[in-house]
């Protein structure tokens, strides 16, 4: 991981489960927790992301926007979404530029296998577009107040 807080958030712009055009950008002025993961419908996947659904009036209130990531496409993110009744936006990154570009695709090795894959990892991005925090060691059951936690909001 070659990014810091202080960095200036990599910008993107991209599509969400629903065909929506999303950028950084829109997102200017707000806090936004980024948040990386391997799959939609694997079940660590699924408990992060409903951990993040059951906590998003909380997260909204702090003025926390969520955005998931992940190389699936948009079919199936709107898929995952509609199965658990997804709250937020989840950005289609099937040529794993963004993924990239916050180093989040790496070597992963599972059950004696290496693999290229993503790092579950949690950029939280402040009002300016900068990297406030990362988190790298996500809690899928326990995302969302570790976002509050870590942000101290």
């Amino acid at each position: 991981m070659t990014l810091q807080p202080g960095d200036t958030a990599p910008a993107f712009t991209t599509i969400d489960q629903d065909g929506n055009k999303v950028s950084l950008k829109d997102f200017k002025g707000q806090k936004v927790a980024l948040y990386f993961y391997p799959q939609d419908s694997t079940p660590t996947c699924t408990v992060e992301a409903c951990n993040l659904r059951d906590n998003f009036a909380v997260l909204k209130e702090k003025g926390i926007a969520i955005l998931g990531v992940s190389p699936d496409d948009a079919k199936s993110h709107k898929k995952f979404e509609t199965k658990h009744s997804l709250t937020f936006p989840l950005l289609v990154d099937a040529d794993k530029k963004i993924i990239e570009a916050y180093g989040v695709w790496a070597q992963k090795k599972m059950f004696g296998v290496t693999y290229m894959g993503v790092l579950r990892t949690t950029f939280l991005i402040n009002e300016k577009g900068k990297i406030a925090h990362v988190i790298e060691k996500v809690k899928s059951k326990e995302h969302a107040q570790q976002i509050i936690e870590v942000w101290g909001v």
